[in-house]
C-alpha cells in the first residue's frame, strides 16, 4: 500500500463514528479543486508512511476508534488494497471507503468480500461533462455502474458532489435527475472551500443554495450541504 499519509483522530469523516483516516497516494483524475495535491503531484509527494506503522497504530487504537476511513486519491487503484482491508477488518474496526467510481470491478470485489461497511463516492458532474471536469477521458459507464452497485449493496452509502465555480445550477439539477435513475437515495453537496496551490479560486456564489436544498429534500431519503454558513442547510436530513 503507498500511504501518503494519516490522520489519527476523525469525528467528521465517518458519520457518526470516531475514526482515524489513511489517505492512499495516486489517483487517476486531474480535478482542479482537489485538496489532496500531495497525493497527485510527484513535485508535492512527501515520504510514504510503512504500512507496518499503519497497522500498528490502528492495533494500538482497537477499542478506542469505531472506524477507519481509507481515502486518497483514488484507494481502488491500489493493487494491495484487499489485503490491506482484511488486515483492518481482522482488528475489528468498520470501514468506510471514499471512492471516485472509476473502478467498478475492484468495487465489486470488496463488497462480495464483505470488506467494506460505509462508501462515500464523488458524483463529479453531468455525464456529459465528466471528461471536463476531472481532466481526463472518463468510460461514463464504470460510473454507472459503481453507483447502481452501491445502490443495491444495502450498506450505508452515500454520493456527493463539490459545487465549485464551474458547475451551474443546470449542471447541479441534472446531476439530481442522473441520480435519481440510478436510485440513490443520500446524495450530499459539499460547497468548495479555497486553499492555497488550489487551481479553483471560488465555488459558483450564484447558486440559489436555498432553491438547491429544496430539490434534495423533495428528492433524497438522505441529503444536506456541506460547507456552508447557513446552519439550517448543513445537516444531514431524512425524509
Amino acid at each position: 500500500m503507498m500511504i501518503g499519509g494519516l490522520q489519527k483522530f476523525s469525528l467528521i469523516d465517518y458519520p457518526e463514528k470516531i475514526s482515524a483516516v489513511i489517505f492512499t497516494r495516486g489517483c487517476n483524475f486531474r480535478c482542479t479543486y482537489c485538496h489532496n495535491q500531495e497525493l497527485i503531484d510527484p513535485l508535492l509527494f512527501k515520504q510514504l508512511i510503512p504500512e507496518n506503522e499503519i497497522l500498528s497504530f490502528l492495533e494500538h487504537r482497537k477499542g478506542l476508534l469505531d472506524g477507519v476511513v481509507v481515502t486518497g486519491g483514488e484507494p481502488l487503484l491500489q493493487l494491495d488494497l484487499e489485503e490491506f482491508l482484511k488486515k483492518v477488518k481482522a482488528m475489528g474496526h468498520k470501514i468506510k471507503l471514499d471512492t471516485n467510481g472509476s473502478e467498478p470491478d475492484r468495487l465489486e470485489e470488496l463488497l462480495k468480500k464483505g470488506l467494506i461497511d460505509y462508501i462515500a463516492m464523488d458524483y463529479k458532474a453531468p455525464l456529459w461533462a465528466y471528461r471536463s471536469i476531472t481532466g481526463v477521458e472518463i468510460n461514463k459507464e464504470r460510473i454507472v455502474r459503481s453507483i447502481e452497485m452501491i445502490t443495491r449493496s444495502g450498506l450505508s452509502y452515500e454520493i456527493r458532489t463539490t459545487i465549485f465555480s464551474r458547475l451551474d445550477m443546470s449542471d447541479v439539477l441534472d446531476m439530481m435527475t442522473e441520480l435519481l435513475s440510478m436510485n440513490v437515495e443520500s446524495y450530499f453537496l459539499q460547497v468548495f472551500k479555497p486553499f492555497p496551490r488550489c487551481k479553483e479560486d471560488t465555488y459558483s456564489e450564484y447558486l440559489d443554495i436555498e432553491y438547491l436544498h429544496k430539490n434534495l429534500m423533495c428528492r433524497f431519503r438522505r441529503y444536506g450541504i456541506r460547507n456552508i454558513e447557513k446552519e439550517k442547510y448543513s445537516y444531514a436530513g431524512y425524509r
